[in-house]
């Protein structure tokens, strides 16, 4: 059973508590029509649910709503139409509507009540006949469109919901390439089709794989591994003196820090040995200022796909005031990586 936290509680009742009485009052605002006409219609509360408890299903996006509601509800004034039984004329709306919202790309569950309501029309929804689809129907699914933006937006939850970027691919889905066509294919093969969008899938097992990861290390921080004997220069140093340090400690990249040691930049041995500079120059005329730091209470985990995928070979780690406090390089994590897969082994 799936278990709901406080926010989603509220959103989900408060927010469609909302949206039916205001999409009710636009409607019963809207002049004409029969006297009995209902001014909001029973697949609103189905659709509700929809647009505030379940706002990222395919099936509450705004043209499902939204095309799923008025094309099933002018469906079944259709078959209401052309077969005067009502069984029949039942039948044959939300058949077709279904039918039809699948061809058209707006499948929406309220909208196969939408058609059923049409098709057995009361004497009002059949005087009111083909006014029916834009009032009130019409009326009310778009002011409930209007209030889902509005609710789950406000309150943290992004609608029309588009997919979060999914996080680097871990070793195992960088080896394999997964990707959002790759999870298509594989959607398609199943005999049941789910209700989720393909990118919001590689979403949850990129994280998924990165909890694996994490649970598999024991949350090791960075600080457990890192390197603290760090060659350092500051940036009023030589060039000579950075080529120096390079060489002696058989290091790659020098962070190059200020006088309360926090990282103002790096010199790698790219820079130091491949570009025609002069010796007397100082660290500051070369070393590169956009650095990437992290915490040293950083989880080992969280190495990974910087490493493996963004191409970070050496990282500085900072503590609490954001001074240098130690530095992490590929080896460093290929030896715990290594130790984790022993152990699990």
């Amino acid at each position: 059973m799936t278990r709901y936290q406080a926010p989603e509680l509220a959103r989900g009742a408060l927010g469609a508590l909302l949206g039916i009485a205001v999409a009710g009052a636009t409607a019963r605002a809207v002049p004409g029509g029969p006297e009995l006409l209902p001014f909001i219609v029973a697949p609103m509360g189905a659709c509700a649910v929809l647009l505030f408890a379940v706002p990222a299903s395919p099936l509450a996006q705004p043209w499902p709503v939204l095309g799923g509601n008025l094309i099933s509800t002018a469906v079944g004034l259709g078959a209401h139409a052309a077969f005067g039984d009502v069984l029949v004329a039942a039948a044959v709306g939300v058949g077709a509507a279904i039918g039809v919202m699948m061809l058209l790309g707006c499948l929406h569950p309220p909208g196969g009540a939408c058609a059923l309501l049409a098709a057995t029309a009361t004497p009002a929804i059949d005087e009111q006949g083909p006014l029916f689809v834009l009032s009130p129907v019409a009326v009310n699914t778009v002011v409930l469109l209007l209030v889902a933006v509005a609710v789950n937006n406000l309150s943290g939850r992004r609608y029309p919901h588009r997919p979060a970027p999914a996080a680097p691919a871990g070793p195992a889905a960088a080896a394999l390439g997964i990707t959002t066509p790759d999870v298509e294919e594989a959607m398609k093969r199943l005999a049941d089709r789910l209700d989720v969008l393909p990118a919001d899938i590689v979403t949850i097992v990129r994280d998924a794989e990165t909890h694996a990861l994490d649970r598999r290390l024991g949350s090791i921080p960075v600080a457990r591994i890192m390197n603290t004997d760090v060659a350092v220069v500051h940036p009023f140093e030589s060039i000579y003196r950075a080529r120096t340090l390079i060489v002696q400690r058989q290091v790659k990249t020098l962070p190059v820090i200020d006088a309360e040691r926090r990282v103002i930049g790096v010199v790698s041995i790219i820079d130091l040995f491949t570009r025609d500079i002069v010796e007397l120059e100082t660290v500051d005329s070369i070393m590169r200022t956009e650095v990437t730091t992290i915490p040293q209470d950083t989880p080992v985990a969280d190495l990974v796909p910087m490493m493996t995928t963004e191409g970070y070979k050496n990282v500085p780690v900072v503590d609490a005031e954001g001074r240098l406090a130690g530095m992490i390089t590929r080896g460093e994590l290929i030896a715990v990586l290594h130790r984790a897969l022993l152990g699990a082994s």
